[in-house]
């Protein structure tokens, strides 16, 4: 990748394509997202406090975000935004992510329950870190699967518990397979100690049924599991008939409490309609934890001092953003609304022209930022692949590269029933584009079909 992009500085037209479009990694500012104005206008005065002192401010910031400057300042000690917090994340600012998730689930969130991290990643790796002492502490972890889980549990010297996610119900987690995968883990001496659960998922960008989701609790409770909820992708739903639940209301709902069941949710300011990667802010909410293991989750957290303070004012603003009776919320919603409806066009553009090819099917992306479509491909290509010592999707991911500039992932790099073959393309590149990728990709499919047909 690296060398095409030098080539293509340094001897424009010698390639067969003028840009490399990245559809590989959900880093949506990167590929001409923008930032929401209310977002960044507050996190501009709480970095530049002197800015609140001169008068033309007034007309360069709406007044609720000068406002909430103002008081986002007022709870950070001396003012100080490049000063270390309280390792958890500023205090002021986790009441404001309690009540955001309190609003959004309509049952009481605890400012005690949140560690502010710098992107969701880090809460992973801490959890993993303290469930995980041995090879024979194993975690049930989604298959296909976002690869951070995989890593983090072998970089903790656990073991991976797959079960597999049903491709022909539109990726659907079947309670029936999970404990298969349960059982037969345990019977080689695995202590299963926690369930992953991606909603939305993760390469796959399916939305969990709700009631799904109340078999999914009920099984952790009665199998005494934690289960880890990674709900990044909350905002991004783009399918008419689903809509987002979290597990800390699917908890409640049932009326299990602190004593029933240990829940651990992950949000990041990198995804939704944000997209704010590059500054890291995130958090984890751990509700149903005893007092000893919630001094030992503070313990690992300290380690780390805190997450950078960009990143936690960012994250109480996602959880808190303008209400309906302030100056910048006709603005706001405009912002929100016009990406997140844009992300849905291109989903399903890029959903319709992947299926119309031969030998791929693609489910339908009900939410996050991908689409992972199956590829049937021929046997003379799978043994073109294995004469290049190339896993078959990996193989047909590089020629892609190399044909049209178009980067997507293949589906080795996350899991697959063996035998399959996917990739990852996100939903990423500007709507504008769309088009010129679903042309190149089209050519080269067909072309790649033609040359290695049976």
């Amino acid at each position: 990748l690296f060398r095409l992009q030098q080539q293509l500085q340094t001897q424009p037209g010698s390639l067969p394509f003028d840009e490399i479009l990245y559809c590989n990694i959900g880093n949506p500012q990167s590929l001409g997202q923008q930032p929401v104005t209310f977002f960044r206008e507050v996190l501009a005065l709480c970095d530049h406090p002197d800015l609140l002192k001169k008068e033309e401010i007034k007309t360069l910031f709406s007044a609720d975000s000068i406002s909430r400057a103002k008081q986002i300042l007022a709870l950070i000690p001396g003012r100080a935004t490049g000063a270390y917090s309280h390792s958890q994340g500023i205090k002021g600012l986790r009441d404001a992510i309690a009540s955001g998730i309190a609003s959004r689930d309509g049952f009481p969130a605890n400012a005690d329950d949140i560690f502010l991290t710098d992107g969701a990643s880090p809460g992973v790796h801490l959890m993993m870190q303290l469930l995980i002492r041995n090879e024979k502490d194993g975690i049930l972890v989604p298959i296909p699967q976002y690869p951070l889980y995989s890593a983090s549990i072998a970089l903790h010297g656990g073991s991976l518990v797959p079960y597999y996610l049903n491709e022909s119900t539109g990726w659907g987690l079947e309670i029936s397979d999970v404990k298969k995968q349960l059982e037969d883990a345990r019977s080689r001496g695995i202590d299963v100690r926690a369930l992953v659960v991606i909603n939305p998922g993760n390469p796959t960008g399916q939305v969990l049924a709700e009631e799904n989701q109340y078999d999914i609790v009920k099984f952790c409770k009665n199998e005494g599991l934690v289960l880890l909820a990674d709900e990044v992708y909350q905002e991004n739903i783009y399918a008419d008939n689903k809509k987002f639940h979290s597990f800390k209301k699917i908890v409640r709902s049932l009326g299990y409490g602190e004593e029933d069941l240990p829940l651990v949710s992950y949000q990041s300011v990198s995804k939704g309609y944000y997209g704010e990667c590059g500054k890291r802010g995130g958090y984890m909410e751990i509700t149903g934890f005893s007092a000893p293991v919630r001094e030992q989750i503070y313990k690992i957290a300290s380690v780390n001092l805190c997450s950078n303070i960009t990143g936690q004012i960012l994250a109480s603003l996602v959880m808190n953003p303008p209400k309906a009776s302030d100056e910048s919320y006709a603005s706001y919603k405009a912002e929100k609304d016009g990406i997140l409806a844009s992300l849905a066009r291109r989903a399903k553009a890029l959903e319709v022209a992947f299926s119309k090819l031969e030998g791929i099917t693609c489910n339908k992306a009900e939410g996050a930022m991908y689409l992972f479509p199956q590829i049937c491909l021929p046997q003379k290509a799978i043994e073109a692949a294995k004469a290049a010592n190339k896993a078959p999707d990996a193989f047909y991911a590089l020629r892609l590269l190399e044909s049209t500039g178009i980067v997507v992932v293949p589906g080795s790099g996350f899991g697959q029933v063996p035998g399959t073959w996917h990739f990852r393309c996100t939903i990423l590149p500007q709507e504008e584009k769309i088009p010129a990728i679903i042309s190149r990709f089209t050519v080269f499919h067909e072309t790649f079909m033609a040359e290695y047909r049976d």
